[in-house]
């Protein structure tokens, strides 16, 4: 009945009552799906309500004193209430959920995995978690973990209501990928055409870096961290005085590079700025642009920056590298839902894995510890028992977020990180559902250690897209850290770990990176004095697209002869015939088969014909 007032409400056709025939059960209550036969039992399941292509819904009724004490958002200061922290209400939706997740996989063959799963204690509260992978392995709280919880008194929201009825009736067009894709084309083609301008009279190293700091200062005022909409009146106003803009600029940046000592008062934003630091406004310097030049700049500034997808980079690099150059590296920027499938197959399954051991492992601590509770009679050590077996609880989901924030993640051919970006995102959500069961169980939150960008490691060639990978990081670390809290991240803003090698990652010799050469018949050639494979760094896992040449001969054309045969005595473990991806392979395999191995699962990508695929 309440879900029926609730269509009511929200202008939507009423569900209809589930029939025999499951074939035109595709929006119903009761909805029958089959158990496993394995499971050993004949009864049918029912999922409380299901649209096909939409949602699964979950309902569960809680008492009501345990409703009214819940909290309304979880960073409020009293963010966790006695029967939060009890246990009683979030073990109840955390199973639904379970139970919602499982259903997914019950589900009639020609069903899609939904993109939603919603969660409702009826009468109180809904719980949205989205998957648009189609994959219904990877739902997180949606939109983010500041609004998943819908409670009834924000459906008097406009933009809430709206949200719950895209859910019945479009639900992709809530995959924020979408939108954001198609800004993300606008702001490359745009921030393409200005790099290939300025690279007629500056190296395109240097244009990189200088691109890169415009748009991290865009992306650094949408999200506060400059004094909002002052850089994009800086560009404005400098249309009309172009040559204001490189000395303007140049201070700007020197002021965002300062130490912590040292003054950061910027006259025209007349406010003193962040400590940002971190090696990206090391070099301050800013090229002097035409007027129409700038308007391009002005133009991308304009953008919501919070929501723009950092593959904007790779796109970026591939559009300014000549077809030659392109050649060459095997340069493929991969499309966002090929890299995302790869990692949540390579990276985050086990993860997954891990976590969901972790919450029986962490619920079982708090029930025995309850138990004992019960028991006893004196209220005041009753209490002292129940808070010790949340600690206990605790104790276990702290354990694991220790594990997670020490996960490496290396992507040894990884252009612009995207691999590493998405690996990032999606680990960065992982930890949002961690920290959400720390606030459930009374644990504060603070600033300690969390995901970042120095877990995340790749190995790159091209100088343009490897100057670039750090940045993608940043920035896409930023953007989940504000998805998951309302406060700025500790100073200084960005850190300098460098954890991108700009390096061959299949060939070193002697001398590299120097060309070496030596006489042959009275010519100087091209020479690998002691060719070898180079060091990659340790990795718990290991995902990536790296390039496809073709096989055999295909080769020589990109590489030289001479690199070839180099290649070929560095590793006579590979066939000579391989494609030029196999030495990466084979060099994850190695580091797999170890004794003692830090790496649990490696992951790279086929060539993209109609043929693609994982190799895992």
């Amino acid at each position: 009945m309440f879900l029926t007032e609730l269509c009511e409400a929200l202008e939507l056709p009423r569900p209809d009552p589930a029939s025999d025939d499951t074939r035109s059960n595709d929006y119903v209550f009761e909805r029958g799906v089959k158990r496993r036969e394995s499971e050993g039992l004949a009864a049918t399941l029912r999922i409380d309500l299901y649209k096909r292509g939409s949602f699964i819904l979950e309902a569960k009724q809680s008492r009501a004193a345990q409703r009214d004490d819940q909290p309304r958002l979880f960073s409020d200061a009293d963010a966790v209430s006695t029967a939060a922290s009890e246990g009683r209400w979030d073990v109840l939706m955390r199973n639904a959920r379970r139970q919602a997740e499982d259903y997914v996989f019950r589900l009639p063959a020609d069903h899609p995995a939904p993109p939603f799963i919603i969660v409702c204690d009826v009468g109180y509260v809904f719980e949205v978690y989205a998957d648009f992978s189609g994959s219904g392995r990877a739902y997180s709280h949606f939109p983010d973990r500041k609004g998943f919880r819908i409670r009834l008194d924000d459906l008097r929201e406009a933009e809430v209501v709206d949200r719950l009825k895209a859910i019945w009736t479009d639900p992709q067009s809530l995959d924020p990928t979408r939108e954001s894709a198609r800004v993300t084309r606008q702001i490359a083609e745009r921030l393409a055409a200005v790099s290939r301008r300025l690279e007629r009279s500056h190296p395109p190293e240097d244009v990189a870096h200088f691109l890169m700091r415009c748009i991290f200062t865009m992306f650094a005022e949408d999200v506060d961290l400059l004094p909002k909409g002052k850089f994009t009146e800086l560009l404005t106003d400098c249309l009309d005085g172009p040559d204001s803009f490189a000395p303007l600029l140049e201070e700007l940046w020197r002021k965002m590079d300062a130490p912590a000592h040292a003054d950061r008062f910027y006259s025209l934003f007349k406010t003193y700025l962040r400590h940002f630091n971190g090696g990206l406004f090391h070099d301050p310097r800013a090229f002097a642009m035409t007027r129409e030049e700038i308007g391009e700049l002005l133009a991308a500034s304009k953008h919501d920056w919070r929501y723009v997808e950092p593959a904007i980079f790779g796109t970026l690099v591939e559009q300014a590298l000549d077809p030659s150059e392109r050649r060459k590296l095997g340069a493929h920027y991969t499309p966002r839902s090929y890299v995302e499938r790869l990692v949540e197959v390579t990276v985050m399954e086990p993860l997954r894995t891990d976590w969901n051991a972790a919450l029986v492992k962490a619920a079982d601590a708090k029930e025995r510890g309850d138990e004992v509770a019960e028991s006893e009679l004196d209220p005041r050590r009753k209490q002292l028992l129940k808070e010790a077996a949340r600690e206990a609880a605790a104790g276990v989901v702290r354990e694991f977020h220790q594990a997670l924030c020490s996960t490496r993640v290396l992507d040894p051919a990884c252009g612009t990180g995207n691999f590493l970006y998405v690996s990032l995102e999606l680990m960065k959500r992982l930890e949002g559902e961690v920290l959400e069961a720390l606030a459930e169980l009374g644990q504060p939150e603070g600033f300690g250690r969390q995901v970042d960008p120095h877990q995340f490691l790749g190995i790159e060639l091209n100088v343009r897209a490897a100057a670039i990978a750090e940045l993608v990081l940043w920035i896409g670390y930023l953007q989940q850290h504000y998805r998951n809290s309302r406060e700025h991240p500790a100073e200084p803003i960005l850190k300098a770990f460098g954890n991108i090698e700009q390096k061959d990652a299949v060939l070193t010799w002697d001398g590299y990176p120097e060309l070496q050469f030596e006489m042959r018949d009275g010519q100087a050639v091209q020479a690998f004095p002691n060719a070898r494979r180079p060091e990659w760094p340790e990795a718990e896992f290991i995902v990536g697209n790296p390039p496809f040449l073709g096989k055999g001969a295909a080769k020589r054309g990109p590489l030289g002869h001479a690199y070839v045969e180099a290649l070929f005595a560095a590793q006579p473990d590979v066939n000579e015939a391989a494609d030029f991806v196999l030495y990466w392979w084979d060099r994850a395999a190695e580091f797999l088969n170890r004794k003692n191995a830090s790496l649990r699962r490696f992951g790279t990508g086929r060539p993209p014909t109609p043929m693609a695929g994982l190799t895992i």
